[in-house]
């Protein structure tokens, strides 16, 4: 069976695999570092227009960040 590693943990693999930090996230979508940890570590949630951003950031699909 699968197992559901939440959308910070897509987003944090999408970051290590592109070779990017969470800082640049944050400095490329024009928030704090909190924010973007808070994504990482699943403590807040991205809202769609975010998830959009970040896809178009890491030239991902948006689908790969949350499923």
């Amino acid at each position: 069976m699968a197992q559901d590693k939440g959308r910070g943990n897509l987003i944090k693999e999408q970051l290590k695999a592109k070779g990017y930090t969470q800082v640049w996230l944050a400095e490329q979508l024009g928030v704090s570092f909190s924010i973007t940890n808070a994504y990482a570590c699943n403590r807040k949630q991205p809202n769609l227009k975010t998830i959009f951003k970040i896809a178009d950031l890491l030239g991902v699909s948006p689908k790969d960040l949350v499923f």
